[in-house]
Formats: C-alpha cells, sequence, structure tokens
C-alpha cells in the first residue's frame, strides 16, 4: 500500500486535541473521515506528535496508508474538499518509503 506524509495545519479549537477520544471530536476523526469519503473506507492515520484540546498546529506531520497510488497533488486536493468547513488544512502531500 502506497503510503503518504501529510503536512497539516489547523486551529485546534474546536477540538478536543489531535488524538481520537470519546469525549468530543478530534483532529484525527476530521481527517480521517475526510480521508474515507476519498477512498471509501477508514483509515488510521498516524501522527508524529499529539496536540491537547484547543491547540493549534503549522507543519504537523503525520502519514496515511492509502489503498492505491494517486498523485501527490490530488491527494491533497481531494482530502481538503472533505475537510472544508473544519479549520483543518493538508498543506502537502509526499509519496514516501513504507518505513516513513
Amino acid at each position: 500500500m502506497p503510503r503518504y506524509r501529510l503536512l497539516l495545519e489547523y486551529d485546534g479549537r474546536p477540538y478536543v486535541g489531535w488524538q481520537n477520544q470519546a469525549n468530543g471530536v478530534s483532529v484525527q476523526e476530521v481527517l480521517e473521515k475526510a480521508i474515507a469519503a476519498v477512498i471509501g473506507e477508514r483509515r488510521e492515520v498516524l501522527a508524529a506528535g499529539r496536540t491537547d484540546a484547543g491547540v493549534h498546529a503549522q507543519g504537523q506531520v503525520v502519514h496515511v496508508d492509502l489503498p492505491r497510488e494517486m498523485a501527490e497533488f490530488a491527494v491533497q486536493r481531494a482530502i481538503n474538499a472533505h475537510l472544508r468547513p473544519n479549520p483543518i488544512s493538508v498543506i502537502s502531500a509526499e509519496l514516501v518509503a513504507d518505513s516513513f
């Protein structure tokens, strides 16, 4: 499965933080739902770090494995289309090695 490195920025005020939690909506949850809308199935997104409730991010690095290879710009654009109107944006998407 192709692995993509995503660079994110977001306004964390509406979220309980990065990680999925039972007590509210997380950045991870919103991003995973947007990716599912693009590829038709749920995929876990793994982050290089986490943020707490209300914390913003500029340049948070995450990765996700997709079922098929797509152009990097198409991955970025498609996910961003499904993130609207949430204050989360994929700044870039890059195909990386499985070891990333």
